[in-house]
């Protein structure tokens, strides 16, 4: 491809043996077995994308395909395949690939790359080439765990950016924190993300230079508004805009003022201010809207200062006739708002050599809860599977039949079925199946795999891969547990990639307290649903099912709104954006303790009070949830004041409404 670097082997070597201390971390090795399958295929996209100088696309959990990785430009395509097999070692990975052969034919890529955290030799790259076949160029583009070594010696910033790697790793964390002792050194002098902002020949306000005006600046009230320059700098970046932000220096207050005047005379192409109540009283951003207000009257661009409205019924000083960009009503909606007016100025923009400052996530790391040498319990929103059904059972079909007969009937089912090819996958036992599709079609028992050997090996007999088979039981457990939420009376909704289950007023009336936790004192109480800013909320859970590092569904939580037109349910609403805007708006107060508390009284209500949840899979077949979160015990915790009492989060009335009291309560 053009423009991408075609030998992979040449600069491995480089970065192996001509230059060994490339950086700081170019003494170190990294433990690859401390990462997982999937943060393994992310970081080789990172180094590999990072070598022939091009972005991977990279794909979240189910088949695919062969591909972990693609990179796509005009009709030529780069496929990336990443193999982790560090434990199993090398022939479990050739056995892999000869499987995964006939998968890389269909694919037919221009470039084919291989990474595996196996070690490999010259015999082994060209052994490993001959299996792949005519996908594989050149030996180059398979990339052994030794090579993986040099490329993370040479690139420190995406070693930093894979945390898995050096938390574990003593000499990195040393390195990281010396790292940050130079910068506190360094502080005597103006931030280089500054300093790089003017040209070198300019001393002083007086000289008369003419440099580029290609920055957007960023101004806001500290630190009240950081979370939302937090949010927008690097989303301007990613668009290809220069953006200058003082969150960018990594310095408190208005040290370098005088600075950042000069580079706004200079280099200032727009500047952005927030319209909040914390700006219109900061003495420091009245006075840079000053300065920037003369620079436009300057270079006559009467649009030269542009407020961004982020809290309603604000105006500035001295900006009161400019017309905002509207980021109260979203702020997805307000940036798109904002790329189209910066557009239309004609701010210059280089999206084709977009990048993103890495100072927004140094900053956002460094306003950190600090760390407390102390082991802390933790609850999660984990749910361990106790129990599943022994085996999964694979039907095949005689005589002549329509694949979409199958299909139709199979979503007929009160259980949990999947067609595959002229057969189907399901826990159910012969006699419910021969009942089930009696008019349909004879299903004959092919084959009976234990689940656990299912997931690891597939189905051969039906020509099912391992990862085919693993993404199928996921699937299983996703909709039986959608199901047996549906079977309770829980509303569904369709949420982006996800569908969420809340609960309903039949099981909880507006402002109710759900009881929950341990007996007697121990005991607590959280609402599920109540009425607030004339809307009706309810919380609810989606499930993402995981069969790694253990069996586990992972519960993530949703908020449902309806407008309060006096009913227990409330109107529906159909805008997706003003949904969205609502969950932003109406939980901003909600803090870790509410958050927990709804998680545990929805499960006290899922499972009536059970140890258990019990989930139909088949007739006569459950799965078996444990209705306890799973807990992890971290090593440190973090230095958190914890001054409320066990139900002081329940009291804030501006998301929450008004809750029933004790007397009230059934």
């Amino acid at each position: 491809m053009e423009g991408a670097s075609n030998n992979f082997t040449a600069t491995a070597h480089n970065i192996l043996y001509a230059n060994p201390t490339h950086t700081t971390l170019g003494n170190m090795s990294y433990d690859l077995n401390a990462l997982s399958p999937s943060d393994f295929e992310s970081l080789s996209a990172d180094l590999v994308g990072r070598e022939i100088g091009e972005r991977f696309e990279e794909f979240g959990d189910g088949p695919d395909g062969g591909i972990d990785g693609r990179h796509v430009s005009g009709s030529q395509t780069i496929v990336l395949q990443s193999k982790h097999y560090a434990r199993s070692g090398y022939s479990a990975l050739k056995a892999e690939l000869r499987k995964e052969r006939a998968k890389i034919d269909r694919l037919d890529p221009d470039r084919y790359v291989l990474t595996t955290s196996v070690s490999l030799t010259p015999a082994r790259k060209t052994e490993l080439a001959g299996i792949i076949g005519p996908a594989s160029k050149e030996a180059g583009d398979i990339i052994g765990a030794d090579e993986l070594q040099g490329l993370l010696r040479a690139n420190p910033d995406i070693v930093e950016a894979h945390p898995r790697l050096w938390e574990t790793s003593g000499a990195v964390l040393k390195t990281v924190l010396d790292k940050t002792l130079d910068e506190r050194e360094a502080r005597n002098q103006a931030p280089t993300v500054l300093r790089d902002l003017l040209p070198k020949t300019i001393r002083a306000p007086e000289d008369e230079v003419i440099a580029e005006r290609d920055v957007v600046f960023l101004i806001g009230s500290r630190p009240n508004d950081d979370e939302f320059i937090l949010w927008l700098g690097p989303k301007l970046e990613s668009h290809g805009y220069t953006v200058f932000s003082e969150l960018l220096t990594l310095e408190p207050g208005t040290r370098w003022r005088k600075e950042v005047n000069l580079a706004l005379q200079h280099r200032g192409a727009k500047v952005l201010v927030t319209a909040s109540d914390s700006s219109s009283r900061d003495d420091h951003v009245l006075d840079l809207i000053d300065k920037a207000i003369e620079v436009g009257q300057s270079i006559t661009d009467s649009k030269y200062v542009i407020p961004l409205r982020v809290e309603n019924s604000i105006r500035l000083d001295g900006l009161r006739d400019a017309v905002p960009v509207d980021f109260v009503r979203g702020w997805a909606e307000g940036l798109e708002k904002l790329l189209v007016a910066l557009k239309r100025d004609r701010v210059p923009c280089n999206s084709e050599a977009a990048s993103v400052t890495p100072q927004w996530d140094i900053f956002r790391k460094r306003g950190a809860i600090p760390i407390v040498n102390e082991p802390e319990q933790l609850i999660s929103n984990w749910l361990r599977i106790v129990e599943m059904p022994d085996h999964i059972h694979y039907y095949e079909a005689s005589g002549v039949i329509r694949e979409d007969t199958i299909k139709r009937q199979v979503k007929r089912l009160t259980y949990e079925a999947k067609e595959h090819g002229r057969g189907l996958f399901t826990f159910a036992d012969p006699h419910d199946i021969e009942e089930s599709f009696e008019s349909v079609a004879k299903f004959v028992l092919k084959e009976s795999i234990r689940i656990d050997d299912f997931v690891e090996h597939g189905a051969p007999v039906a020509q099912m891969k391992p990862r085919e088979a693993s993404n199928l039981m996921t699937f299983f457990i996703r909709n039986a547990w959608e199901r047996h939420c549906a079977e309770r009376g829980m509303i569904s909704y369709d949420f982006s990639g996800a569908t969420g289950f809340h609960v309903s007023s039949d099981q909880a009336s507006n402002g109710q307290k759900v009881r929950w936790g341990q007996q007697g004192d121990g005991r607590r109480s959280s609402m599920l649903r109540n009425i607030a800013n004339k809307h009706v909320w309810k919380y609810g859970v989606s499930a993402i099912p995981r069969l790694w590092p253990f069996w586990h569904i992972r519960l993530k939580a949703r908020v449902l709104f309806a407008e309060d037109n006096g009913t227990a349910e409330g109107k529906p609403i159909n805008d997706a954006k003003k949904m969205h805007r609502l969950r932003r708006s109406g939980c901003k107060g909600w803090r870790n303790k509410q958050w927990h508390g709804r998680l545990l009284a929805f499960l006290e209500l899922i499972s009536a009070g059970s140890a258990f949840i019990r989930v139909r899979l088949a007739p006569g077949h459950d799965m078996l949830l444990s209705s306890e979160p799973i807990m992890f015990t971290s090593p440190v915790s973090t230095k958190l004041p914890d001054v409320l009492d066990a139900d002081g989060e329940e009291e804030d009335e501006s998301t929450l409404g008004r809750s029933l009291t004790e007397s009230d309560e059934p």
